[in-house]
């Protein structure tokens, strides 16, 4: 019987998706598929920074009988000459090629300071999982209109005076989408009207309509007073002090930030009712969070500890975190930042490290301003704040009790946290005792162990459990994390857990990796419900470090990157943003011990600004993955790890 050959691997293989194709064949890495709503949320982002740049005053969506979606806006109108470079129609480009728009250009002059549409490629999606779209743009006494059909142009530009309308200016969007990309074709309304309106909350003055051809409802948003009047509007519960407001924006002079960056807020404390939290970056709604959360999050809580401080209101024993003044928070947040960085496609979360000092620098002056001067209400405040740590202190001594006292005594190089809660502590195994002098130095104090080891951690994988604490660094990892070694098929008692989080931390090169993988085998061999319960992360310490100068509006700065490929994006964006090559520096980590306490911090600790990744069993069942790792990590598996090697060689990456 022949056997049957592999497919040949040859450059024939190789297949380049040109145009829109990457859209049409991978629409969840470019948008949200449940149903249509993203799309034209793109449509809608772009008429809203028309308005942000001040150029519009009126948007208005109209739903079709037939399924379609119109977006209308007052603004500038696309442009619609010839591209100089591309020779083509400026508004061609924008509907049919990914990462063409004009939200890069963030210099003096760009015709975006401030934009939601960074990525270039939001239109042009929504161009391409749609069946019909028309665009319809007023522009200097002159109508284009242009019609594509799933993505590609149907009826190509045609460009004649305005006539009666030849004073109007704006765009007119119309789309279907396609059925065939979506779950489903039925568009959220609640949803739409909630976006829709806190459009109308962000940008006060400017007025939203949603009008639906098949009922005749026409509904309309304008607010003059925007944050407050939402919030008060939303609160479930009574406000504990008055709702806390303001803002505040750089200046050209600003040392650390680009003018015109900062944020608007509108902060309500409840004792009851399910807290409103919404936030926003440059009109995008942020519902995932991120770093302006995190900033608006330390700002709330320093300026509360500051007081607390200055009035001496803490009861001895009681221990403040930030969760404590944010846990009855209710808020609106609305950051100015000039390059924000989201994660994802779909902009849900916000990743820029800068934010978090950019939105706190402002918030914490004003809040502790506000209650020095209304030092009623600051008391007020500060009992809630102290009530919540209370009960939270209390249900972290309840577990302590349960735990009984033959506790084991800890390692004598474990550098232990303070605080008592298991949600909240996290311990990290640090490769190599400097980088551990760092992590000490660098860490929380409050709720982040540090445990320093020494050396390669012996490979476990046919280790007897019986036999494993012969080896004093994992004897020392089982007895610092509180649980004992097991099985995948055991219940182990994992009430004695003393950390919420276990994470890896070795260096970002090749031995790095190798203490990292020889940890998760330990984890994963003798620790197995550890992952299964989430417990278990590796954190991602920056290989590089650029330098870059003052550029444009942005000030002098330093950003790390985890790898060649994030080095290559930043390096990339620094020539995009005019800075001479080789203007900027570029520095390897070693090792973690060569990072001040500070950039360890920044990079690897701070629970704001880090990367930290949950470890989780893949596609594979517990079989499939163990038999994967026994041929990894097995000692008489060399011929099937050399198959391995040939199978999947080309795919891997090699640091030498």
């Amino acid at each position: 019987m022949a056997t049957k050959q592999p497919p040949a691997y040859s450059e024939g293989s190789i297949r380049v998706l040109k145009g829109l194709e990457p859209v049409k064949q991978r629409p969840g890495m470019y948008t949200r598929t449940d149903n249509p709503l993203h799309i034209l949320q793109e449509v809608i982002d772009n008429a809203a920074d028309e308005a942000l740049a001040g150029h519009g005053k009126k948007i208005r969506v109209n739903l079709h009988t037939d399924g379609s979606v119109s977006v209308e806006d007052d603004g500038r109108g696309i442009p619609f000459g010839m591209h100089p470079e591309e020779k083509a129609p400026v508004i061609e480009l924008v509907f049919t090629r990914l990462h063409a728009g004009g939200k890069f250009d963030k210099g003096q002059g760009g015709a975006y300071s401030f934009s939601g549409g960074l990525h270039g490629v939001g239109v042009s999606v929504t161009n391409a999982l749609s069946r019909r779209m028309e665009v319809v743009s007023y522009r200097e006494g002159q109508v284009a209109r242009l019609v594509f059909e799933g993505g590609d142009v149907t009826e190509p530009l045609k460009v004649q005076a305005g006539g009666a309308d030849d004073r109007r200016q704006g765009t007119t969007v119309r789309v279907w989408p396609d059925a065939r990309y979506f779950e489903s074709a039925a568009l959220p309304m609640s949803e739409l009207t909630h976006l829709l309106r806190s459009k109308a909350v962000l940008m006060p003055g400017v007025s939203v309509t949603l009008f639906n051809e098949k009922t005749r409802d026409t509904q309309t948003w304008q607010f003059k007073a925007g944050l407050r009047d939402y919030l008060q509007q939303t609160l479930t519960g009574d406000p504990v002090i008055p709702l806390f407001e303001g803002e505040g924006y750089a200046d050209n002079g600003h040392e650390s930030f680009a003018e015109g960056e900062g944020a608007a807020w509108c902060v309500a404390f409840t004792e009851d009712g399910q807290p409103v939290r919404e936030s926003y970056v440059n009109l995008i709604p942020t519902s995932a969070g991120g770093t302006h959360e995190s900033g608006l999050r330390d700002g709330l809580f320093q300026a509360v500890k500051s007081f607390i401080e200055l009035h001496a209101l803490l009861p001895k024993g009681v221990k403040l975190l930030p969760e404590d003044v944010f846990a009855r928070a209710s808020y609106v947040l609305s950051a100015k930042v000039l390059d924000p960085q989201f994660q994802g496609q779909i902009k849900e979360r916000l990743n820029s490290r800068d934010a978090v000092r950019l939105v706190s620098s402002y918030v914490r002056p004003a809040l502790e301003l506000w209650l020095n001067q209304h030092v009623d209400y600051g008391k007020k405040l500060a009992e809630l704040a102290i009530r919540t740590a209370q009960t939270r202190q209390r249900a972290g001594q309840k577990v302590e009790k349960r735990k009984g006292s033959g506790v084991a005594v800890l390692p004598g190089k474990l550098t232990d946290c303070e605080s008592r809660d298991t949600a909240h502590n996290e311990v990290f195994l640090v490769e190599g005792d400097s980088a551990g002098g760092s992590a000490k130095m660098g860490r929380d104090k409050e709720s982040q162990a540090i445990l320093p080891l020494r050396g390669k951690v012996l490979n476990t994988w046919e280790v007897e459990r019986d036999r494993l604490f012969a080896n004093n660094e994992i004897h020392d990892i089982s007895v610092a994390i509180g649980v004992d070694p097991h099985g995948a098929a055991d219940e182990p008692d994992l009430s004695g857990l003393r950390y919420g989080k276990v994470c890896i931390l070795s260096d970002a090169d090749v031995d790095g990796s190798h203490i990292q993988v020889l940890l998760l085998t330990l984890f994963f061999r003798h620790f197995p419900k550890l992952i299964e319960a989430g417990h278990v992360y590796v954190a991602r310490p920056p290989l590089f470090r650029v330098d870059a100068p003052a550029r444009g509006k942005k000030p002098a700065s330093k950003m790390y990157a985890l790898d060649e490929g994030e080095l290559t994006a930043i390096l990339d964006k620094l020539r995009k943003d005019g800075v001479r090559e080789g203007a900027w520096s570029i520095s390897r980590f070693k090792g973690l011990g060569e990072m001040s306490p500070e950039q360890l911090w920044e990079t690897t600790l701070n629970p704001d600004t880090r990367r930290l990744l949950p470890v989780q069993l893949g596609d594979l069942d517990f079989a499939g993955t163990e038999a994967l790792m026994t041929q990894l990590m097995g000692k008489g598996e060399a011929a099937a790890r050399r198959e391995l090697m040939e199978l999947h060689g080309d795919s891997i990456e090699i640091d030498v």
